[in-house]
């Protein structure tokens, strides 16, 4: 097969068909997010904002949940404060410096969510006899399978490297 011949797509395994799926499904919703009044938001805000959503953490805690460097993780919480996604949590240490979403960071959780559900309806009318909880119990399988059934349930999916 010549490198320059399109791939047929019904050719690719399961795994690459929901990767490939999964990433142009997240950019549909990035799109979204921006046309919706989120322009600064990428992709990479969305493995913070998991760890935040049951409340405040550290700095600390959340390089450690991340698995990046605590330098990492302040820039990118300085970074999603000046776009007003986070903001200083009250803390009872003064030295200590806990973050958590702020009213626009959860508007951004709500509006992320409902385009997301919104954008599967619109793709899925289209498939006839499509059954989305076989579709959803095959995935389930596969990720515990290859165990990253904890991470997701945890909420401590690491962004890719």
């Amino acid at each position: 097969m010549k490198t320059d011949e399109p791939i047929s797509l019904e050719s690719l395994d399961l795994a690459y068909l929901a990767y490939f799926a999964g990433m142009q499904f997240n950019r549909a919703v990035l799109d979204a997010l921006h046309a919706a009044g989120h322009a600064e938001v990428r992709q990479s805000h969305g493995f913070v904002i998991q760890h935040l959503i049951a409340g405040p953490l550290l700095i600390t805690e959340l390089a450690q949940r991340m698995g990046v460097t605590q330098q990492a993780a302040s820039k990118t919480v300085a970074e999603m404060e000046s776009l007003g996604y986070l903001e200083a949590a009250p803390s009872k240490d003064a030295r200590s410096r806990p973050v958590r979403l702020s009213r626009r960071g959860r508007a951004l959780l709500t509006s992320g969510r409902k385009r997301r559900e919104d954008l599967l309806a619109q793709c899925l009318k289209d498939v006839p006899g499509c059954d989305q909880d076989a579709t959803r119990r095959t995935l389930v399988h596969c990720l515990e399978f290859f165990g990253g059934a904890e991470a997701v349930q945890g909420r401590r999916v690491r962004e890719p490297q």
